[in-house]
């Protein structure tokens, strides 16, 4: 068996999966490795890993997080089989370096990697480690982190950035008069977002007579958005347009001038590589609060405003709004301090890094 060979676990979002895939890509193209995923059956990995050509195991492991007592205590008493088979996977496939992306696998496969004495990296793209990694990180062989702030919770720990496509980085300056504010929630929508956004778009489209407004409002949520622009008599001018999905992300990014979102680590990492001024509503139910602490990192630099969903009222968000949409050089302020969190060489250095430890 000669090569590098590389188990990657961990998934559930594609938080989780798509920088995972980037990594494994990496890893295959410019170190010739063999790459192989562990998951579990209710993770975005069960699509994305087949589609993208690497074989996938799954194993069963419960939540932790955010549950009622009684599915702690069965998860905890599964966690044994879970790090076991996790064995067994390592003891067949025999990876060189095991890499912990985060998610409901990664703690077991990492757990098993650490007793078996393979190398280990973990890799955290939140501002606070998830449990998992908390749980692995003083064991691990080294880290991939995508903030300064991260380094101290997992041993080894190296500031790299999240793997974003390399599209995002060739994203040019705005220019012109006209403006665009690009409004979406990740691929489910962001209810708060779409119950916020009509409230206050007539008063934005009437501020400023070039402004355009495109809302990824989500599959579950596409039409009673849509009703409420309408109630609102908004739809019908070209000035507004509403569409449950965005698949040209790069593209719409590019043609915004202001952004309003969540504060997924994926999501930051885009806005960054982009160089993108944002106002972010970060997700109050995730986990660890990890968004209101990536939203933060990025406060702090100067790169984004944010708005705590409980404040997301129509008068704080047409405030938060209004200031960079009127403010040229403050908009362009924040552009220039986004691309400064941006890392376009993370994918590269995250795979010299699993190669490294292998070696």
């Amino acid at each position: 068996m000669g090569g590098l060979r590389v188990l990657i676990a961990g998934g559930g979002t594609g938080g989780h999966v798509i920088p995972a895939l980037a990594i494994a890509r990496e890893l295959r193209d410019a170190h010739g490795a063999s790459v192989r995923f562990v998951g579990t059956a209710r993770g975005l990995e069960t699509r994305l890993v087949p589609e993208a050509g690497f074989p996938l195991e799954l194993i069963h492991v419960g939540q932790l997080k955010n549950v009622s007592v009684a599915t702690k205590l069965r998860t905890l008493a599964d966690l044994p089989l879970g790090v076991l088979r996790c064995v067994g996977l390592i003891r067949s496939f025999r990876p060189d370096v095991v890499v912990g992306v985060g998610g409901y696998a990664s703690g077991p496969a990492m757990m098993a990697a650490v007793l078996l004495r393979v190398p280990t990296l973990a890799f955290e793209p939140n501002a606070v480690p998830g449990l998992a990694n908390r749980i692995v990180g003083r064991f691990v062989s080294a880290a991939a982190v995508n903030f300064e702030e991260t380094r101290g919770y997992l041993r080894g720990a190296r500031v790299t950035g999240i793997p974003v496509r390399t599209e995002f980085f060739s994203v040019a300056p705005r220019v012109g008069e006209a403006r665009r504010l690009l409004v979406f929630g990740g691929s489910q929508g962001a209810r708060a977002l779409n119950e916020a956004m009509p409230r206050v778009a007539g008063d934005l489209l009437e501020e400023f007579p070039r402004l355009e407004i495109v809302h990824q409002a989500g599959g579950r949520h596409g039409a009673s958005t849509t009703e409420a622009y309408e109630r609102a008599g908004l739809l019908g001018g070209g000035r507004v347009r509403v569409q449950p999905y965005l698949d040209a992300m790069v593209e719409e990014i590019a043609a915004a001038d202001l952004i309003l979102c969540r504060s997924g680590a994926s999501t930051v990492a885009e806005l960054a590589a982009a160089g993108r001024a944002a106002v972010l509503v970060p997700f109050p139910q995730a986990a660890d609060d990890h968004q209101r602490k990536n939203a933060d990192a990025f406060v702090a630099a100067g790169a984004a405003e944010m708005i705590v969903e409980a404040e997301l009222t129509p008068s704080r968000l047409l405030e938060v709004l209004r200031r960079p949409l009127g403010d040229d050089a403050l908009r362009s302020r924040m552009e220039e301090l986004a691309r400064g969190l941006a890392h376009p060489d993370a994918v590269r250095e995250i795979g010299r890094m699993v190669a490294g430890l292998a070696g």
